[in-house]
């Protein structure tokens, strides 16, 4: 509204006090004007009368001279009256017919008149002279050297009339100075204001993200002054903006690269940042609760076990560390207060997966105690076998034989298993060397068939192979592949009872070439699947074998088979069933001039 405004307040200020001005000063010059109008009339008649005195001497006993003199000295809408006694009374006619004529009585009657007739005083009076008639100023001067006075009176409706033009030009003027105080107003008003206005909208601009809003600068007082420190704001507003962006955005990044969780709680324990570890451990935790996802963090509610830190932490204002365990992942969590100044205003908490090190810990636990069982048998056997020989337990020659046989038998596993312990740690370590190059399959899988087929029919074995007569040449290392199949095909066979079958197949995929091997043994327990591919891990935990002449195996075949397909960039898979069988397939991309 206008009112409200800055202009319409200004001019209404400045209007209302030159109103209170112009409304004293109007009093003040009316009460003035009045009143000197009033003396001025007074003065005027007195010196009339004191020039009427003076022609009544100067022309005693020519009546008609006299009235004529005293005609042209007074006003001609005055009226004299000269009284010499009570029997002589002269009066000059006035033009105005308003003005009563007066005899003798009156001004005798009249205490104030009379004293001019007793006394010899000047006098002057304002006489009422009642309802239908205007009212009088009467001046009254003794004659001089003579008894008698003359009397000049007039109506005061000419000083009224004197008023009454002299109020109008006063209320003229006042008028004029209002008009011109509202223009002048409404001027000093819009300059001053429309800079104002200007940083108005400059400070709404600023308000929405718009720094580069620029006031002109058109003077160089207060407000100019103020326009230049407003363009510096908008200058040093847009500065630290951009700096707290920027401080914003690489915290952002650092929180969102950290490998760790991070999550920052206020006082009352609400989640106000996470980075994306740490809204996925808060995800885990409510979809274990209610069994359904957050779909926001501020939504996400704190964990139990942290609502416990938190509160720890923010009453006795320490650092804290806990341990969970949460769908099956191990979760450390250290939580530290955050300080405004000296007051605690929240939390922050550091989330660390220690899954992968638990594991990694578990694994070389696991790893040296698998080394350590699977050294200890032999090696026992070395030294039960070999003091049996030099304490001459044998005594013939073909025990002896026998015993120097088993010494033999387990010193070559036991480089068996160093090798392979070797072998497996390059490839994990990632210093496996391939050596590809294209490889005809027709021959390059006969010759491996061949390799097993004494040995399938020394367990009675059928061993069958099936190419895709589409496959004529493959890249890929025929050494290292071969070592797959060997394993495979061999862990098939030494698993598959008399009369079984083993069956190695070759056949085209989406943009791989897929190999199988499928037997129909004893199978593999569903429990044990997941672990068949792990470091010494045997589904055989008896470690007995009925037949005398099976050899036990390390443990580390199917660890090396997996590194070996995955250098390849490849997969390797197990399907079983117990009493049915068992499916090992792995998956090698065709090489680029293969496509």
């Amino acid at each position: 509204m206008f009112w409200r405004s800055v202009v319409g307040k200004l001019w209404f200020t400045i209007l209302l006090l030159v109103c209170f001005v112009l409304f004293i000063l109007t009093v003040l010059l009316l009460e003035f004007f009045q009143n000197y109008h009033v003396l001025e009339a007074e003065s005027h008649l007195l010196q009339t009368a004191d020039k009427i005195s003076d022609v009544v001497d100067r022309y005693e006993g020519q009546e008609d001279l006299l009235l004529s003199t005293t005609a042209l000295v007074k006003d001609p809408a005055s009226r004299a009256v000269i009284v010499q006694n009570s029997e002589e009374l002269v009066e000059a006619d006035s033009e105005s017919s308003q003005l009563p004529e007066l005899g003798y009585s009156w001004f005798e009657n009249d205490e104030e008149l009379s004293t001019v007739l007793t006394n010899g005083e000047d006098v002057k009076k304002v006489a009422n002279m009642g309802s239908g008639e205007s009212g009088l100023m009467v001046v009254g001067t003794p004659l001089n050297n003579q008894e008698g006075a003359v009397f000049v009176y007039q109506s005061l409706d000419t000083i009224e009339e004197t008023s009454e033009q002299t109020t109008k030009i006063i209320f003229l003027g006042a008028g004029i100075a209002i008009i011109l105080t509202t223009i002048f107003a409404f001027f000093l008003s819009t300059r001053i204001t429309a800079p104002l206005i200007k940083m108005r909208e400059g400070a709404m601009d600023l308000a929405k993200g718009e720094f580069n809003t620029k006031i002109p600068i058109r003077t160089h007082d207060e407000i100019g002054e103020l326009a230049m420190a407003f363009n510096r704001m908008g200058r040093d507003l847009k500065f630290h903006i951009n700096a707290l962006n920027q401080e914003k955005e690489q915290l952002s990044g650092i929180l969102r690269s950290m490998a760790d969780g991070v999550i920052t709680f206020n006082r009352q324990g609400d989640v106000l940042i996470s980075n994306p570890p740490a809204q996925q451990y808060l995800e885990t935790y409510e979809y274990e609760i209610s069994g359904m996802t957050p779909k926001s963090e501020q939504e996400a509610r704190l964990p139990q076990p942290l609502q416990e830190q938190f509160k720890s932490v923010i009453s006795e204002e320490n650092e804290s560390m806990t341990e969970m365990t949460l769908q099956g992942r191990s979760w450390v969590i250290i939580m530290t207060p955050l300080y405004d100044r000296e007051k605690v205003r929240g939390a922050v908490a550091v989330l660390r997966d220690m899954t992968e090190e638990r594991r990694l810990n578990k694994l070389r636990k696991d790893f040296i105690a698998n080394v350590s069982h699977e050294l200890r048998t032999p090696i026992s056997m070395l030294q039960g076998y070999s003091e049996a020989i030099v304490d001459d337990i044998a005594e013939t020659k073909e025990d002896k034989n026998e015993l120097a046989q088993i010494i033999h038998d387990e010193s070559l596993r036991i480089g068996r298993l160093v090798n392979e312990l070797l072998d497996i740690a390059r490839m994990e370590a990632g210093h496996i060397q391939l050596t590809t190059e294209p490889v005809e399959m027709e021959p390059y899988m006969q010759r491996i068939i061949r390799k097993f087929s004494g040995l399938a029919g020394e367990k009675a074995v059928g061993l069958k192979l099936e190419i895709d007569p589409s496959f004529h040449t493959l890249t890929f290392d025929p050494d290292r592949i071969e070592q797959v199949f060997t394993n495979l095909v061999d862990n098939a066979i030494r698993h598959t009872s008399a009369g079984g079958n083993v069956k190695v197949t070759i056949e085209d995929g989406d943009m791989e070439w897929v190999a199988s091997v499928q037997d129909s043994g004893l199978g593999i327990a569903e429990d044990d699947l997941p672990f068949v591919f792990e470091r010494f891990y045997k589904a055989d935990k008896s470690r007995k074998r009925k037949d005398k002449n099976y050899k036990k195996g390390t443990g580390l075949g199917l660890a090396i088979a997996k590194n070996i397909v995955e250098a390849h960039d490849g997969s390797i898979s197990v399907h079983s069933k117990l009493e049915e069988g068992t499916t090992f397939t792995f998956k090698i991309p065709y090489s680029p001039s293969e496509k």
